[in-house]
């Protein structure tokens, strides 16, 4: 059974740091494209950011480049997200995936876990 379970979110202060994480199972995780995507509540799903199966290369939606960084260590099977520079509209849900491609299309096999809920309130 494929399971992606996230957590390391919270609250935090606008201008604030997270660093999210995501333990993946029941699938070959290093040979997998892995993505982080987002859900404000009662809105459509954002993709935020990909890696490619050895970690060398990584892709970002224009609002996460150089605030968010994408890494993983396919020794433990777990993804990061290192979320910086944190803004008030960054409030969200936020989900490990697998399934989206470099663009942030979602394919036919897209998963996501639970998420793990990230507030950004003074």
């Amino acid at each position: 059974e494929v399971q992606l379970v996230e957590s390391g979110g919270g609250l935090v202060q606008p201008g604030g740091s997270l660093r999210l994480s995501c333990a993946a199972s029941g699938f070959p995780f290093s040979q997998r494209y892995m993505s982080w995507v987002r859900q404000v509540p009662g809105l459509g799903l954002e993709w935020i950011a990909g890696i490619n199966t050895s970690g060398g290369l990584t892709h970002y939606a224009d609002f996460a480049k150089g605030r968010f960084t994408i890494s993983r260590d396919n020794d433990k099977n777990a993804l990061y997200l290192q979320l910086n520079s944190l803004k008030t509209e960054d409030a969200a849900i936020y989900y490990c995936a697998k399934g989206f491609s470099n663009t942030g299309q979602e394919m036919e096999d897209a998963y996501k876990g639970k998420g793990t809920k990230v507030t950004v309130s003074s």
